[in-house]
C-alpha cells in the first residue's frame, strides 16, 4: 500500500539518536531533593527559619537528623506542632525536621508515623503559611514512602489537601503534592478517591504550565491514577491530550518518553482515542514511528493499535499521514515485540479502509 499524500509537517524533528528521554518512564517521585531547601542569602535563610544561625543552622538541623534519636524527641515535635502557644517560627523548626528525618530510613518513617504525627502534619497541609504548607506537604510525601503509612495517611484526611496544595502551594509543595498522590495511588483502592477529590485537573495544568520537575511528577502520577479507567475519562476531560501531544512533539521537553506513554493510557478509552484524533495526535505519532527512539517507536505504535483496531475512518487517516513505509521498516528492524505490534498494526491497516456499520470510535 503506496504513502498516499501525507502531510507535510514534522512534528519531532529529531533523528533515531537525540532526543527524549530514555533513563526510564517516569521520575521516582521520591523523598524530597537536597535542592529544596534555602541556599546562601535567599529570604528564608533568616534567623526566623532556622531559629538563629542562617546556613549554619540548616547545616547542625542536618548533622542532627542524621543521628539517632528517641521517641521523646519526636514528641517533642508533634506537641510544637500541635500546641496552640507555638510560634509559627517553632512550628516551621518541628516541621522541618520531621521532614528531614523522614527523608531516608524507612524505619524512620515507621516510627515517626507510630508516634502520632501524621494527622498534625496533614493538618499543615493545609495551613495558610506557605513554608509550613511547603513542610507539611514535603513530610507526608517522605512518610508515604513506606507502604504501611500510605493507608493512615490516606484515612488522616490528606488526598484532599494535597489536591487543593497542587493548586495552592509555592512551586516545591506542587511538585510533592503531585509525588504524594502518586505515591497514594498506589494502593488500588484510593486510586478512584483521588480522582474523586479533583487531582485530575491540577495535574494536568501543572503538566502544562509547571518546571521540569513538576511535569515530570505530574506525568508520574497521572500514570499511576490513570490505571482506573473512571479517572482516564476525567483526564481526557481536563485537556490532557492537547498537553501530552504538544510534550511528545517537543523533543527539548525531556517528556516524550513519559508523555507517550501516559498517552497511551488515555487512548485505551472512547473519549481517549476521539480526543487523540481530533487534537491532530496521529500525525505525532506516526512522525514518532519514523523518527523516534526504539522505545518511542514501540509506545507510538501500541497507541496507534488502540486508535485503529475498532475505526476504520481512524485507520485510512493513518495511512494517509503515510505509516505504512515507516511500520515495514520496524517490523523487518526492531526487537521481537516491537516487530510483533508492528506487523499487527500493518495487516489492521491494510484490510478494507470502510465496513457497514463503522464508527469513529
Amino acid at each position: 500500500m503506496e504513502k498516499e499524500n501525507p502531510s507535510s509537517n514534522r512534528y519531532m524533528g529529531r533523528s533515531d539518536s537525540d532526543g527524549g528521554d530514555t533513563s526510564g518512564a517516569f521520575s521516582d517521585c521520591n523523598s524530597d531533593r537536597s535542592g529544596e531547601f534555602p541556599s546562601s542569602g535567599s529570604p528564608t535563610t533568616s534567623s526566623s527559619f532556622f531559629g538563629g544561625g542562617g546556613d549554619g543552622g540548616l547545616h547542625r538541623l542536618l548533622v542532627s537528623c542524621a543521628v539517632d534519636y528517641s521517641h521523646e524527641v519526636v514528641r517533642r515535635l508533634i506537641s510544637d506542632l500541635e500546641s496552640p502557644s507555638s510560634t509559627v517560627e517553632s512550628q516551621r523548626r518541628a516541621a522541618l525536621e520531621l521532614r528531614l528525618l523522614a527523608k531516608h530510613n524507612p524505619e524512620t518513617r515507621l516510627r515517626i508515623a507510630a508516634a502520632g504525627a501524621v494527622g498534625p502534619l496533614v493538618a499543615l497541609v493545609s495551613h495558610p503559611d506557605p513554608q509550613l504548607q511547603e513542610h507539611g506537604v514535603t513530610a507526608v510525601l517522605n512518610l508515604s514512602l513506606c507502604d504501611e503509612n500510605k493507608t493512615l495517611i490516606a484515612a488522616s484526611g490528606a488526598i484532599r489537601p494535597l489536591v487543593r496544595a497542587l493548586s495552592t502551594g509555592t512551586p516545591v509543595a506542587r511538585e510533592n503534592a503531585a509525588c504524594a498522590l502518586f505515591r497514594l495511588a498506589q494502593l488500588d483502592d484510593l486510586r478512584t478517591d483521588i480522582g474523586r477529590s479533583g487531582a485530575i485537573p491540577p495535574l494536568v495544568a501543572l503538566l502544562e504550565s509547571g518546571g521540569p520537575r513538576a511535569k515530570k511528577d505530574a506525568a508520574t502520577a497521572l500514570f499511576a491514577l490513570l490505571a482506573s479507567r473512571e479517572n482516564k475519562a476525567r483526564a481526557v476531560e481536563a485537556g490532557i491530550v492537547r498537553s501530552l501531544l504538544d510534550l511528545m512533539a517537543d523533543p527539548d521537553s525531556g517528556m516524550v518518553d513519559k508523555a507517550a506513554c501516559v498517552l497511551n493510557a488515555v487512548v485505551e478509552v472512547a473519549e481517549g482515542r476521539a480526543a487523540a484524533v481530533e487534537e491532530d495526535g496521529i500525525p505525532v505519532l506516526v512522525e514518532m514511528v519514523e523518527a523516534g527512539t526504539p522505545r518511542q517507536k514501540e509506545i507510538a505504535v501500541r497507541s496507534l493499535l488502540q486508535i485503529c483496531k475498532e475505526s476504520a475512518v481512524y485507520r485510512k487517516m493513518v495511512v494517509h499521514e503515510g505509516a505504512i513505509p515507516p511500520l515495514v521498516a520496524l517490523s523487518q528492524s526492531a526487537s521481537r515485540k516491537s516487530k510483533e505490534k508492528a506487523e499487527a498494526l500493518v495487516e489492521l491497516l491494510r484490510q478494507p479502509r470502510r465496513t457497514a456499520g463503522d464508527s469513529r470510535r
